[in-house]
């Protein structure tokens, strides 16, 4: 029987089949009965899954992520869509097509991992290019990089994200940058390169998309810091001294590119190259995110509900 996915799935229906279960979590009722609340997921998406009358051995056994078969049935709950779940039952990982599961980049990544490597490979600051070419040189890591997704749920959140997210900024930048000549074309072009490199370790993806202990302890802009003081260290170890101005420059931009203290970034920007860099990242993940809820939204109305984190409903009429 062929796959339900999440996005196909309206209310009113009967649901019989193999979900990835993620972040359960026990709760209580105002009357003190246990349920559980937790995610459904597909590669098309994600819908809240309840369990009501559970209990602490059920939820013992869930795995936190892994794959579940559900009974149950849809319900729109305070305008979403979600499941109740009646019979719960875990599924070994091997049964089932990952593929189905984890939503993968729709662009060709050798493509665009070749594009990535000619606008990154031809920065020509000798001591920025020592850094990028070390980076494209360990070939693990830039496996990962191609692989990982960009987020976990706001913006590239599939296999390739991270990947595509780095394409699209490197594409902006080459754009704009010859507007403005006083900006430090090669500084923006390697800091887009290795801003977000620390996600490869911050992330893990073979299951679910979720973060690694590590990950969750340390955060991939301080990973990110740290790979690149390590591959100055192996340059140097060759013979490449890269100059303190030149790390702290290009550490600058990983440090600041959220662009708030509230955003997780440890400093604000201070450079103009650190600004490009903060608002050429917030643009592409902003229009990832609000292209993505427009083309999800189930219905034919001209409006999304409420987007939280974009504090607003998107209008999804175009102009003919």
């Amino acid at each position: 029987m062929a796959h339900r996915y999440i996005s196909e799935i309206a209310p009113g229906e009967v649901i019989d089949d193999i979900y990835l279960v993620k972040e359960p979590i026990l709760r209580s009722t105002s009357r003190g009965d246990l349920y559980i609340a937790m995610f459904l997921c597909d590669k098309t998406g994600q819908l809240n899954g309840r369990v009501w009358q559970a209990s602490e051995a059920m939820y013992g056994e869930l795995p936190k992520p892994g794959f579940v078969r559900i009974k149950g049935r849809s319900e729109v709950y305070q305008n979403s869509l979600q499941v109740v779940v009646n019979n719960i039952s875990v599924v070994d990982s091997s049964k089932v097509n990952i593929d189905e599961f984890l939503a993968r980049t729709d662009k060709d990544i050798d493509e665009m991992w070749a594009d990535v490597k000619r606008i990154a490979g031809g920065v020509k600051n000798k001591q920025l290019k020592a850094i990028v070419d070390e980076f494209i040189a360990d070939e693990e890591l830039m496996k990962r990089f191609c692989s990982c997704p960009g987020g976990m749920s706001m913006h590239h959140d599939c296999i390739g994200g991270l990947l595509e997210h780095t394409w699209n900024m490197l594409r902006v930048a080459s754009a704009i940058l010859p507007l403005y000549p006083q900006v430090q074309a090669d500084l923006v072009l390697a800091g887009i390169f290795i801003h977000d490199m620390g996600k490869t370790e911050e992330l893990t993806y073979d299951t679910a998309f979720s973060y690694t202990d590590s990950g969750q302890l340390i955060g991939h802009i301080t990973k990110t810091i740290l790979m690149l003081h390590k591959k100055a260290d192996a340059l140097a170890a060759k013979g490449v001294q890269i100059d303190a101005a030149v790390l702290d420059a290009l550490g600058h931009i990983i440090l600041s590119h959220h662009g708030e203290y509230e955003f997780g970034s440890p400093k604000l920007p201070a450079t103009a190259e650190a600004f490009m860099v903060c608002y050429i990242d917030d643009l592409d993940a902003k229009m990832n995110q609000v292209t993505r809820l427009i083309e999800d939204e189930p219905g034919d109305s001209n409006w999304t509900g409420w987007q939280k984190p974009l504090e607003t409903r998107l209008y999804r009429k175009r102009i003919e």
